[in-house]
């Protein structure tokens, strides 16, 4: 008898605190969130020691009157809901009624409120301590909400001895605010640190300017827009282009129904959309967002609000792998000379831009689009550059006008893009096409390379070529694929045999995949051939008949824009 009791209050919210706050940075993520629930137009974070020492949000929300605003630092009170039925697709941020009873647990809290028209007469501010009451008072303040946290973790000394340094407090707390405003474009953020300013986000219309006045206008400009519907689902935003992601350094950030969340399974869904148009190693950055009905997410499974659950998560992860490549094989995805080109001039917000038709004329009149012309398609894709104007600078680059400006393709990396996803098609089909030689040539190999043909011989057959021991370390080739007039049989096999011995595709998880990229590596139009016109006519069509054309499989773009813009002002004319 005796050993169970009810806690008492000021132990629970320390647990409770546990839960949901755990830096200055939680502090500052749970009071920004009911600013923005509160209607804010304007918030205003201001840091002392990275918040170690104090933290003040500010805000122009709608206020609280007295009895609202004491209340509100009680465990569960919250204006957000009302009922378990109202859990169900809940818009607000906050919904628990945990945050402030928990955060007034741990640090010394003031709070002062006003409504609309109570400036001088009826604000309020509340003084909590550890939890515990200590004044409630009649001050004025325009109408808002100001809450002021000092002294975080004061009582709980075990807790405060695991905050970093004030510069790692305060690089996650203006982490914490960055997020945030990624989902408010209409609301002006602003933090300061020990009186300094160093993030400021005003007020935007577009997604693209707010990503620029967090992130930079650099990583804006190797941004495209991501707009995909499937059923029920929408997923919209931004994604790194292929030639600009990079091993370290990336962002990943995702929103459901405007809520930011974590979801590593989603993140690496986003990055299968890449397939085959980035190095393994790279890691792109994304922002993505995602739209569902508020019955097929459920936003109430973590304390602190970071993690959501899918009625239909296979059906979510599916969409966004078909958004993100989707985004990839547009003219936007290729890469862009920089940095003259303006993300203002290139991205906006919604649809992303529909890819530019290439033409042979320098007016503006109508071309057809070199998209259009996909494999299954209705449209011809050899009428693509039946007549078009092109030019092969330095044996290695293809040159041509389009409406907006120049591309400018490498032949290398445009038929390396070909020849993958012809070799994808055949290591999944009837397998391609071969020659058989009236000389069988005879090649000799390195254990190692002995064992790989082994291991890939159905796949070295898919493609067209067909080997077989011939005694010690030789292998006679009786047949051989024909990509290209230049091909040079012999060198291909051995180099793609070397690599698959020495695993220089090991990054790859798909095998099929890996050994497509070190084919079409090896089997390509290298730098320095002389192409004749109709050779690089068919080349051209080939490579906007693909699914991916603006990438090759190393990460590296096929084509690079010039914009006119960028033309004109070189030359005086902007």
């Amino acid at each position: 008898m005796g050993r169970i009791a009810i806690l008492a209050d000021a132990v629970a919210n320390q647990i409770a605190a546990g839960e949901v706050v755990e830096r200055p940075a939680s502090v500052v993520k749970e009071l920004v969130e009911n600013a923005l629930d509160a209607g804010a137009t304007s918030i205003t974070i201001d840091l002392e020691a990275g918040g170690r020492t104090a933290i003040a949000v500010s805000d122009d929300g709608v206020g609280m009157d007295r009895d609202d605003a004491v209340l509100a630092i009680d465990r569960h009170a919250t204006s957000k809901i009302r009922a378990a039925s109202d859990l169900i697709g809940v818009p607000t941020y906050g919904f628990r009624g945990e945050a402030l009873p928990a955060i007034a647990s741990v640090a010394r809290f003031e709070l002062e409120t006003a409504l609309a028209g109570d400036y001088g007469t009826d604000a309020t501010s509340i003084v909590v301590e550890g939890g515990r009451l200590k004044s409630v008072d009649v001050t004025s303040r325009q109408r808002g909400t100001t809450v002021k946290v000092q002294r975080l973790f004061f009582n709980t000394p075990a807790r405060r001895k695991f905050l970093r340094k004030p510069a790692a407090e305060t690089r996650a707390a203006v982490a914490a605010v960055s997020l945030l405003a990624l989902t408010r474009l209409d609301v002006a953020f602003t933090v300061t640190s020990d009186g300094r300013v160093i993030a400021k986000a005003p007020r935007v219309s577009a997604f693209a300017d707010r990503i620029q006045s967090l992130y930079g206008r650099e990583l804006a400009e190797g941004l495209v827009a991501v707009d995909h519907h499937a059923g029920p689902v929408s997923v919209r935003g931004f994604i790194q282009r292929p030639a600009d992601a990079k091993p370290t350094g990336r962002k990943a950030f995702l929103f459901v129904n405007g809520r930011p969340f974590r979801d590593h399974f989603l993140v690496r869904a986003a990055e299968a959309g890449y397939r085959a148009t980035i190095h393994p190693g790279a890691r792109p950055t994304l922002f993505l967002s995602l739209g569902v009905p508020g019955d097929a997410v459920d936003v109430n499974v973590h304390p602190a609000k970071l993690e959501v659950r899918f009625r239909d998560r296979r059906f979510v992860e599916q969409c966004v792998e078909e958004a993100v490549r989707h985004a990839l094989g547009g003219i936007d995805a290729a890469a862009v000379v920089r940095p003259w080109f303006a993300a203002s001039g290139r991205v906006a917000e919604g649809s992303p831009t529909p890819p530019p038709a290439f033409t042979d004329r320098p007016s503006d009149a109508a071309a057809p689009s070199l998209f259009e012309g996909r494999p299954g398609g209705d449209m011809d894709p050899d009428a693509l550059f039946a007549h078009g104007d092109f030019l092969q600078v330095f044996n290695t680059y293809i040159v041509m006008q389009t409406p907006d400006g120049l591309a400018i393709v490498d032949q290398h990396s445009a038929h390396e893009r070909v020849l993958f996803e012809q070799a994808m098609k055949h290591l999944t089909g009837e397998g391609a096409p071969s020659q058989r030689l009236l000389l069988p040539i005879t090649v000799d190999l390195e254990p190692q390379e002995l064992e790989a043909v082994s291991h890939s011989r159905e796949l070295l057959n898919a493609i067209g070529f067909e080997a077989e021991e011939f005694g010690g370390r030789s292998l006679v080739i009786h047949a051989v694929p024909n990509p290209h007039p230049r091909f040079d049989a012999r060198r291909c096999f051995e180099e793609v045999v070397a690599d698959l011995a020495r695993g220089r595709f090991g990054g790859w998880n798909n095998e099929l995949e890996r050994f497509a990229a070190t084919y079409a590596c090896r089997a390509a139009i290298k730098a320095g051939h002389v192409l004749e016109p109709r050779e690089t006519r068919t080349l051209l069509n080939r490579l906007f008949a693909c699914e991916l054309p603006p990438h090759d499989v190393h990460g590296r773009p096929t084509i690079v824009q010039l914009p006119k813009e960028e033309l004109e002002r070189r030359f005086g004319r902007g």
